[in-house]
């Protein structure tokens, strides 16, 4: 089967019009960022607001990209080498971990939430493919851990880990409780994360209790659970919104610009 990549019939000649769900403040970012990226490269057929407008257009609304190069007079290699470099500069302003941590706690913030999510990937035959099957989810996809603040707001993104990952495990390599530490701050997860606190004497990690074969949950036990599940809504809330870029249901298994353009979307 053959992709088609010709333009929709009828757009040549017309202004394409698409209302983005998007704040001003957003476009005006992205605008400022290619606005400062032409000064060091050589110049753009477009003004920067309307390469930011069209970018946009396609993280958010997932539009053709040969759809937009044709209402703007321009190539569609041109509209891809436009929407690669606004992913490479966004994702360049997302903070590392203990950054981002180190500047919740300046503000006066005590707790983080943290939570992992599968963003679902195109199938691929094979038994390299394996790992990115998901047997939680039924689906193939990559794993990433994201921290929120207590509104739900993204600060930090992990890199892309196979579908088959767990959470703790993917939580140990980035040293998540060090920095938690350093930063004095503590974080609400789910019963995924039971374990990754190696300190219990001194946690910063909250989780709810698991019941046993033999010991169900005692009613405090079951109230704690549900306070704990209350506050992590808005990290629910956080995960929501990233999900809306309809970009992401075209993620394909490369790992590495997955999570550059999950990194994008957070900014």
């Amino acid at each position: 089967m053959r992709k088609n990549t010709s333009p929709v019939k009828g757009t040549e000649g017309f202004v394409y019009q698409c209302r983005l769900p998007l704040s001003s403040a957003t476009l005006d970012l992205v605008a400022g960022l290619v606005r400062g990226h032409l000064k060091k490269i050589r110049w753009r057929k477009l003004p920067p607001g309307r390469i930011a407008l069209i970018v946009l257009a396609i993280l958010r609304h997932d539009q053709r990209l040969s759809d937009m190069a044709g209402v703007n007079d321009v190539s569609t290699s041109t509209v891809r080498r436009w929407l690669l470099e606004v992913i490479e500069l966004l994702s360049a302003r997302a903070p590392r971990l203990d950054r981002a941590l180190k500047k919740i706690a300046r503000k006066g913030g005590v707790v983080v939430l943290l939570d992992g999510t599968l963003v679902r990937t195109r199938r691929r035959t094979g038994d390299g493919n394996r790992p990115n099957y998901s047997g939680k989810h039924k689906a193939h996809g990559l794993l990433f851990l994201a921290l929120t603040d207590e509104t739900g707001n993204l600060v930090w993104i992990s890199a892309a880990k196979p579908g088959r990952s767990s959470e703790i495990t993917t939580a140990r390599p980035n040293r998540i409780t060090t920095h938690l530490r350093e930063a004095g701050l503590g974080a609400l997860t789910d019963l995924g994360f039971v374990g990754l606190d190696d300190d219990p004497d001194d946690p910063v990690i909250v989780t709810g209790r698991r019941a046993t074969r033999g010991h169900p949950l005692t009613d405090a036990q079951k109230e704690a659970n549900r306070l704990v599940s209350r506050e992590r809504a808005a990290n629910e809330h956080g995960f929501a919104d990233l999900k809306n870029w309809r970009i992401l249901t075209k993620v394909r298994m490369n790992a590495r610009h997955a999570t550059t353009l999950l990194r994008a979307l957070s900014c």
